[in-house]
């Protein structure tokens, strides 16, 4: 829609003039103008000592980065992530951190996401390492997307923002991002391929169980320390302490020999199955410490209703079936 005005010409309609303004005396209007002046140049006086006062004070926008990422518990079930942000302040007085936001996406999917309110106060002229925790619950993941496999190593993306109050720019959203990889733990398989006796008595019998550990993850173990018990014949008897550390290969087989002592005569009339080699039932359960690029962890170790022989240390013949 336009919209015109047409102009009156000159000669349709006399002019009029106001009598105070015709006799208007012309110092008054050098006056008004001085006033006009005046004004300016006090606006412009307070806008310069303000600009001057914040220069000279040092307000600035604060810095973060993500200085750390620690994962101090990791097992089946969960991993506990700590996420360490260095918040700098430059700023002559001290800044409230009023929320934190938090999310840890893979592939672009969200794992978990979270809101923390008022995280604290970043000092004047100074430094502060603000930790978020995060809890990670495998089946949590593992029931929202099927195809995330226990044993695997996932991409991760861990996004952050930080939303501060500070003065002079007012509120600010400070987003920060950092990358990695995560497992998804997998216990292994144990089993007892045989136990052979280093010497026999009634009384007191030292033996060697042959143990064959399968890793089914995608990464190394390197295990360090067994905590276990076993049962022969549902007469347990006990553990024993790994000699030395091994390394379980990713997706591998690996076998290692425990000592162990224990008396057959608890056995009561099926040591005489022992000792004619028949199969033993056995079942053991316990945990294996293990170390992994991801951290240390400690997982379950466990077998019910298996089988296993016994036999004498100079048969050679028991080797040869523990070969793949």
């Amino acid at each position: 829609m336009c919209c015109s005005f047409e102009g009156m010409a000159s000669s349709d309609k006399p002019e009029i003039v106001d009598r105070d303004a015709r006799e208007k005396d012309p110092k008054e209007d050098d006056k008004d103008e001085e006033k006009g002046g005046f004004m300016d140049k006090v606006k412009d006086f307070i806008q310069d000592i303000g600009e001057k006062i914040e220069g000279a004070i040092g307000f600035g926008k604060p810095t973060a980065d993500v200085s750390e990422i620690h994962v101090p518990t990791i097992n089946l079930e969960k991993a506990e992530i700590v996420v360490d942000v260095l918040i700098k302040n430059p700023n002559p007085v001290p800044i409230p951190l009023i929320d934190i936001n938090y999310l840890i996406e893979s592939d672009g999917r969200k794992l978990i996401s979270g809101l923390i309110p008022d995280a604290g106060t970043i000092p004047a002229h100074g430094e502060e390492t603000v930790k978020i925790p995060i809890r990670l619950v495998y089946d949590d993941i593992k029931n929202t997307y099927a195809d995330i496999k226990p044993g695997s190593i996932i991409p991760y993306r861990i996004k952050v923002d930080l939303i501060i109050d500070v003065p002079i720019f007012g509120r600010l959203t400070l987003p920060l991002e950092k990358t990695g990889e995560m497992p998804i733990p997998y216990k292994p398989d144990i089993d007892v391929e045989n136990i052979k006796f280093e010497r026999f008595s009634f009384e007191e019998t030292v033996a060697v169980l042959h143990l064959r550990l399968e890793n089914k993850n995608d990464f190394d173990l390197g295990l360090n320390d067994l905590d276990y018990e076993v049962w022969l014949s549902d007469v347990s008897i006990g553990g024993a302490e790994l000699e030395k550390s091994t390394k379980l290969d990713k997706n591998g087989i690996s076998y290692i020999d425990i000592p162990i002592t224990f008396k057959p005569k608890d056995f009561g009339s099926a040591v005489w199955d022992m000792i004619r080699g028949k199969g033993t039932g056995y079942s053991m359960k316990g945990n294996i410490n293990v170390d992994t690029p991801f951290g240390a962890m400690k997982l379950p170790i466990s077998k019910e209703g298996g089988t296993t022989r016994l036999k004498k240390s100079k048969e050679d013949g028991g080797d040869d079936d523990d070969e793949e």
